[in-house]
């Protein structure tokens, strides 16, 4: 019987590609196949979970099926292309470079190397899956086939836990506390959220307050633009709260009114899908994966002029019956990502891989991998647009 072992560059903590990268696991060993997942770098909770991608040559053969999850270019995604094993590629979308030029120049280049990339596995893999339809459109547009979708289903067990009021307690009172969980990151454009949340606290409710909640490390300088932003403006009662740990989480949600997400570009969104769980309402900007992940639940919204946004963000809160509705559509979303047969739709792939012809690849020339990373100048970059900030429409 094959082994099927994962690879990845990173295993984060509470995050859809963590989520799915322990489910995959759990499936296969159930199923009987000795699965292990091989890393670069991995959050410290799941270190004991993982081993180093560097081992990965030990545990290859040609009869092994390596799952590659793709989100990045990577030393441990170079080493997989190198391996004689199958390979299933899993692509989890990677943010176009634009959103990070003059905030993170490192990922820029990443980012871009890493869409250059992704193109070469068109003939190394035997099947590419997107953790959403959107992803699968992209692996599609770029010429992937055949293509399929693993879908993402989270899970909540990191939300069952008491929750720790000890900071968000401050906020427990009879405001309006609208809130957007993400990294502080430029592709969520928080900007936008900070300009919607503004108008609603001018025009609508003045007894509001904004509560941004995730890290920010990497992106400080992004984190500076926006408190340049909220002071140029004069955006009052906006936390940008930082990192938090589980139970803190859990404590934001629950004092939640509504989720205001801005984000331009998302693979799927967890924070979404877990506002549903938590019974916190959803405005979101159509965008990407965004409509996918709602699948029909919680608000969307086309349009980024601040009082259109902020109207709806009064009808949302300010009527507990549409309130409930939104709730109870979103509660009902749910219910159909979670009967989704993750375990089933993995093994159906993996069999209709083992079962057919393998696929061979083109060997790989000396300077295979130079060809990728070869990037003259930072400008070849920028010909994208500019980053947030360089071009902000009139205030409200």
């Amino acid at each position: 019987m094959p082994q099927i072992h994962q690879v990845l560059a990173t295993l984060g903590y509470g995050d859809a590609i963590g989520h799915e990268v322990l489910g995959i696991q759990r499936v296969l060993r159930n199923a009987g196949y000795a699965s292990e997942i091989f890393v670069q770098t991995a959050d410290p909770r799941l270190e004991p979970l993982t081993q180093d991608y560097r081992d990965l040559a030990d545990a290859s053969h040609p009869d092994n099926l390596l799952i590659h999850h793709f989100s990045i270019g990577s030393r441990a995604s170079r080493m997989a292309y190198a391996l004689p094993d199958r390979m299933v590629l899993i692509y989890h979308n990677i943010t176009p470079p634009d959103y990070f030029v003059d905030v993170n120049k490192e990922l820029v280049r990443l980012c871009f190397r890493g869409r250059r990339e992704l193109a070469l596995y068109r003939t190394r893999c035997e099947l590419a899956l997107g953790d959403s339809a959107y992803n699968r459109q992209e692996l599609d547009a770029i010429g992937f086939a055949p293509t399929g979708v693993l879908d993402v289903v989270p899970g909540f067990d990191h939300l069952a836990g008491p929750a720790d009021f000890t900071f968000a307690g401050a906020f427990d009172d009879d405001w309006v506390n609208v809130i957007f969980v993400g990294r502080v990151i430029p592709n969520k454009r928080l900007e936008d959220v900070i300009r919607f949340f503004h108008a609603y606290k001018t025009f609508f409710n003045p007894r509001a307050r904004l509560l941004l909640v995730g890290a920010h490390s990497g992106f400080e300088r992004y984190l500076t633009m926006l408190h340049d932003f909220i002071a140029r403006v004069g955006a009052r009662d906006v936390h940008l709260i930082g990192h938090v740990t589980n139970e803190e989480l859990t404590a934001y949600y629950r004092l939640a009114d509504v989720f205001l997400c801005a984000s331009e570009h998302e693979g799927f969104c967890v924070p979404l899908v877990e506002s549903f769980h938590m019974g916190v309402p959803v405005l979101a900007y159509a965008a990407t994966a965004v409509p996918s992940t709602m699948d029909g639940a919680g608000v969307l919204y086309t349009s980024k002029d601040p009082l259109h946004v902020a109207g709806l963000i009064n009808a949302v809160v300010d009527d507990q019956a549409v309130t409930e509705a939104i709730v109870d559509g979103q509660y009902a979303a749910l219910d159909r990502l979670k009967a989704k047969d993750f375990g089933g739709t993995l093994l159906r792939h993996i069999d209709a891989v083992l079962s057919s012809p393998r696929r061979e690849h083109p060997p790989v020339a000396f300077d295979f991998w130079d060809q990728v990373d070869r990037i003259e100048h930072y400008d070849e970059i920028k010909q994208y647009r500019p980053a947030a900030f360089q071009a902000l429409p009139s205030e409200p």
